[in-house]
């Protein structure tokens, strides 16, 4: 017996534009992945403009001072760390053929495969420079629209939570929530970030280890990736460390290895309390996604992603509940 499958014409466009909601988020997920950048730097930064308004000051010159504050902060740290880390990298990159061709005599790897990466990147050495641009023309970007978020950040939630009707009170606290936790995690990673980085700058001079600065660089800023990240950022220092002897290569393996277990068992537990905790497999696996989706920017935003997606599965769990 025949069953006749009636489908109506409501059911079409339901899922015409459900299609087209679909490839329109596709085309414009750059703007979204900046977007959800922004939140991220507007849930840090308003706590710091919360204490300037409450000192009676306008918005927009608390809005202000935030901005100027961070930027001494950063200029600073920029002056004081840019020119021994240029010389330093300086000397690294001279350097970096007679380190390789040492490199491959200790460990018989073929250099066809390394001469021919060489080859690729100076290729491409003007797609590079044009990506630079684009990155500080998308930061300066970036800077202009959290500044006009916090600008409208009350109003910008009210209006968010309104589209929710009866349920206004209640998406607003879950706004705040997700605020809070954002904010924590973005102070958590910078904090862990410069701490891995002092850490492994005093382990890498310790050790005599050449280039010190710019390999704890390197260590501070894949601090940012969680679990891969901190591998990734030893292989340079061990890499350079077997150029000199395997017994260094060893200690300098060993010295990543108590600094990972200093940061899992002390560090991250201290700095990221106020933070959402997440199952290491879940972190892996956002992790794995993101990059594979969105590349190097999924990579660095899967863990707050996974972070707003939890509360949110939570609050509706919670809700069922009641």
């Amino acid at each position: 017996m025949s069953h006749k499958i009636d489908i109506s014409h409501k059911t079409i466009i339901f899922v015409a534009l459900f299609i087209l909601s679909l490839w329109i988020i596709f085309l414009i997920r750059d703007l979204l992945i900046i977007l959800f950048i922004a939140v991220i730097f507007v849930s840090a930064l308003s706590p710091l403009v919360k204490f300037f308004i409450k000192l009676k000051l306008p918005k927009v010159l608390s809005i202000a001072l935030t901005y100027i504050i961070i930027i001494a902060i950063v200029t600073g740290l920029i002056v004081s760390i840019v020119p021994p880390l240029i010389e330093q990298s300086s000397k690294l990159v001279v350097a970096s053929p007679a380190l390789v061709a040492q490199f491959f005599n200790v460990t018989n790897l073929d250099r066809s495969i390394f001469s021919q990466e060489l080859t690729n990147i100076s290729k491409n050495l003007f797609s590079i420079t044009l990506s630079i641009f684009d990155n500080l023309v998308t930061i300066i970007f970036l800077l202009v629209l959290s500044f006009y978020m916090l600008l409208e950040k009350e109003k910008l939630e009210t209006r968010l939570a309104s589209l929710f009707g009866s349920k206004e009170e209640r998406v607003k606290l879950l706004i705040v929530k997700i605020e809070e936790k954002l904010g924590a995690w973005l102070q958590g990673q910078l904090i862990l970030s410069l701490v891995i980085g002092i850490l492994s700058y005093i382990g890498l001079t310790l050790l005599n280890i050449p280039y010190a600065l710019p390999l704890a660089m390197i260590a501070g800023i894949m601090e940012v990736i969680p679990v891969i990240g901190p591998i990734i950022s030893a292989l340079p220092a061990i890499f350079l460390a077997l150029t000199i002897s395997p017994f260094l290569s060893i200690a300098v393996a060993v010295m990543y290895l108590v600094i990972q277990q200093l940061e899992n068992n002390l560090i991250v537990p201290q700095v990221m309390k106020r933070a959402v905790g997440l199952n290491p497999l879940i972190v892996i696996l956002a992790i794995a996604i993101g990059s594979r989706l969105l590349g190097i920017a999924g990579a660095l935003l899967a863990v707050p992603l996974a972070v707003v997606i939890q509360i949110i599965a939570a609050e509706i769990i919670e809700e069922k509940k009641i």
